[in-house]
């Protein structure tokens, strides 16, 4: 006998009570086997989550990427996520998948990868983002630019109190913009779960020590 629309459960994005860390974003990187060869180090040094990104390359490299990055996240067990693409996330077995404000629908994103899926989505600035976002199933949320940022423009500028509000919310929450070692602890503070960094771990002169500052913020 089928049960009734009343007996079943409603499907829900899961509740992440964690990690706690560093989220740590490639970057771009057109030899693939030197971004393996700067990922795979720090992996094993306490790295939570794993994003991948590279906006300038093509569908064919970034289907080669995502994938190698796959299997070496499989094997150090890090969550991947893909930026900005279902398809791909779903093409290589990703973890997850993050989304800016402009880059789909979250409840589509939800639809489409499952209720198992991490989905991330960028709210910037804004509270009433982050609380839409978590309505149409969003995993986590995304504040930033919190420090200045050489990675991509950005205009708008998050305050260390939107952390403590997002509370409310009910999953983890990412800062993200300009983080480095130093500057990490007063976002922890306010109640950031993950930080979100590129630069200060792959342009740092020794990367795995710049992990391990990053994760000392969390102590």
């Amino acid at each position: 006998m089928n049960p009734s629309s009343q007996d079943r459960p409603e499907i829900a994005p899961p509740f992440f009570p964690g990690p706690r860390g560093l989220y740590l974003i490639t970057p771009d990187q057109a030899d693939t086997a030197r971004l393996l060869a700067r990922v795979e180090p720090v992996l094993g040094e306490g790295v939570a989550w794993l994003q991948y990104r590279n906006k300038a390359a093509d569908a064919a490299l970034r289907r080669e990427q995502a994938g190698a990055l796959q299997a070496l996240c499989l094997r150090a067990g890090v969550p991947l996520l893909v930026n900005d693409d279902l398809a791909l996330a779903e093409a290589v077995g990703a973890a997850g998948a993050h989304l800016g404000e402009d880059d789909g629908d979250i409840a589509a994103a939800r639809a489409r990868l499952g209720p198992d899926a991490i989905l991330g989505a960028s709210c910037y600035d804004s509270l009433e983002l982050a609380r839409r976002a978590v309505a149409a199933g969003a995993s986590y949320v995304a504040f930033g630019a919190f420090f200045p940022t050489a990675t991509k423009a950005t205009t708008r500028r998050a305050a260390p109190e939107l952390l403590r509000q997002a509370a409310s919310l009910g999953v983890p929450r990412v800062a993200i913009g300009g983080i480095t070692p130093d500057n990490a602890g007063p976002l922890v503070a306010a109640g950031a779960d993950l930080v979100a960094v590129i630069g200060g771990v792959f342009d740092a002169p020794d990367p795995v020590a710049a992990v391990r500052g990053y994760n000392r913020s969390f102590l």
